[in-house]
């Protein structure tokens, strides 16, 4: 759809499972946890899966929310001096 601005693309291209950033950034947490323990997260959210697939910022805190969670694993929780 070349010509289209940007923003009325992106909206005629969403995927309708999308379940926006608020309601993503609600349960990313438990997303997260998911992956890190080796479940399928999407399978379970495909709203929020769907949402990160598209939106930039908020697969970055996803990201960042998961590695998070795999060093304080691999670090038994403990503080690191």
């Amino acid at each position: 759809m070349t010509g289209w601005p940007e923003g009325l693309e992106r909206f005629l291209t969403t995927d309708p499972r999308d379940v926006g950033c608020d309601a993503a950034r609600a349960v990313l947490h438990v997303y997260v946890e998911l992956l890190a323990a080796g479940i399928d997260a999407a399978e379970r959210y495909p709203g929020v899966a769907s949402h990160l697939a598209a939106c930039e910022a908020c697969a970055d805190a996803a990201d960042g929310l998961l590695a998070a969670v795999q060093d304080e694993d691999l670090h038994g929780g403990h503080q690191r001096e």
